[in-house]
């Protein structure tokens, strides 16, 4: 008879991995795709401002920050799998509260606790991931778990387009709850990272394990990362949870603006796609600066686009370039330190970038309280964006196919 501790070590297939660690990364998507709809919906039933709604993106950032820094420490202590299960199980309960909310303080409450579970479980995902395949494809795969992060945010249009309008922002929210129930199922079927149940990791503290990250020997790779993960967060949250409320501003109604969100959303697909074919070919820092490069462009183009037709074509190829840059970043992150302290490295990047991610929703929310154009704040994430390419470009070091440590 198969322990159960005999099951949780037995070797999964590269596809079935990448199925289930991506069915988890979808739903985060899908929660956060719907809380950018859900933001105008409650700004209408709530009257909120434009600062009030920028708090909503925000505390969710504040969340992922803690959640990013104390379960990435903790992954290395106790293991990639049991993390990646509490963390989705937090984010999915916390999620399903927030829908019965009866007013804002509330409701950001549970969304700092969704956030706490969102930001916990995406750097310890992909770690987990990095470390189960082989370097020839590592990246490729890692770009292609990124993906369900597309098919969540599609399902969030779909699922706010359809539902929001008729049945309210409630049932949506419940409707993200679901994937709790599937966190029974990955305490069965998942095994631990095959690093990190070789090494004897837990012979070393909490604080060796932050003060390797910024030792001599990852110093240089951590401030790269840490500049790069702050630019690209920031800039992520500040344009894409405001995306349906810019697209109400400039004149559209509540469901024209879903409705056009909705078919930006598509283009995340073929970004990481594509972005997943190059990044072992073309090498990571290629893709980076390629795809960051792509989205600065693009943001410029939409902030200040003047007809329906350049909006949505610009917003489709800011969807493209900016998230195969996300699938790029997060296959790029756990390869610059060695196991014994990668979770806690991925962690303490993704922790500072949502710094930025808190900073994004609240600049866009109080400049556009008090009067500035849409384009000239997209030009700031621009400028964010060439920051991050230049310490890509200055500090970061290929690691294409290299062995993980």
């Amino acid at each position: 008879m198969t322990t159960v501790r005999e099951k949780e070590n037995k070797p999964i297939s590269r596809n079935k991995l990448l199925g289930i660690a991506g069915l988890g990364w979808m739903f985060d998507a899908m929660d956060v795709g719907i809380l950018s709809f859900v933001i105008v919906a409650l700004a209408n039933e709530w009257a909120l401002t434009p600062g009030q709604m920028g708090w909503i993106g925000s505390v969710n950032s504040i969340g992922m920050a803690v959640g990013a820094l104390v379960f990435g420490i903790f992954a290395d202590r106790v293991g990639r799998k049991h993390i990646f299960i509490v963390t989705l199980v937090l984010f999915s309960v916390a999620s399903g509260l927030s829908a019965f909310s009866a007013s804002l303080a509330i409701f950001l409450i549970f969304r700092f606790f969704v956030g706490m579970g969102l930001g916990g479980e995406l750097p310890v995902a992909s770690t987990l991931v990095s470390e189960s395949v082989e370097a020839k494809e590592r990246g490729r795969v890692v770009v292609l778990l990124e993906s369900f992060w597309a098919a969540g945010w599609l399902i969030a249009a779909i699922i706010s387009y359809f539902v929001i309008p008729e049945y309210g922002w409630r049932v949506a929210l419940i409707i993200t709850a679901l994937p709790a129930l599937y966190a029974i199922y990955l305490r069965l079927n998942l095994p631990d990272s095959p690093q990190f149940t070789a090494k004897r990791v837990r012979e070393r503290t909490y604080g060796q394990n932050i003060k390797a990250v910024w030792s001599k020997a990852y110093a240089k790779p951590t401030l790269m990362l840490w500049i790069l993960w702050f630019t690209v967060v920031f800039s992520y949250y500040g344009m894409f949870l405001w995306l349906p409320s810019v697209m109400v501003m400039k004149g559209f109604t509540l469901i024209k603006s879903f409705e056009y969100v909705l078919i930006m959303t598509f283009a995340q697909l073929p970004g990481y796609f594509t972005a997943a074919w190059l990044i072992e070919k073309a090498g990571r820092k290629f893709v980076l600066v390629t795809y960051l490069l792509g989205t600065a462009a693009s943001a410029y183009v939409f902030g200040n686009a003047d007809t329906t037709m350049l909006l949505i074509v610009s917003g489709a190829f800011l969807s493209f370039f900016n998230l195969g840059a996300w699938g790029a970043l997060y296959a790029y992150t756990p390869e610059q330190y060695p196991s014994v302290i990668r979770a806690t490295g991925a962690g303490m990047a993704a922790a500072v970038g949502r710094i930025g991610g808190i900073l994004g929703p609240l600049l866009v929310g109080t400049l556009v309280a008090r009067g500035y154009d849409i384009g000239w704040v997209f030009s700031i994430f621009c400028i964010a964006i060439v920051i991050g390419v230049l310490a890509v470009v200055l500090l970061g070091k290929e690691t294409k196919q290299l062995e993980l440590e």
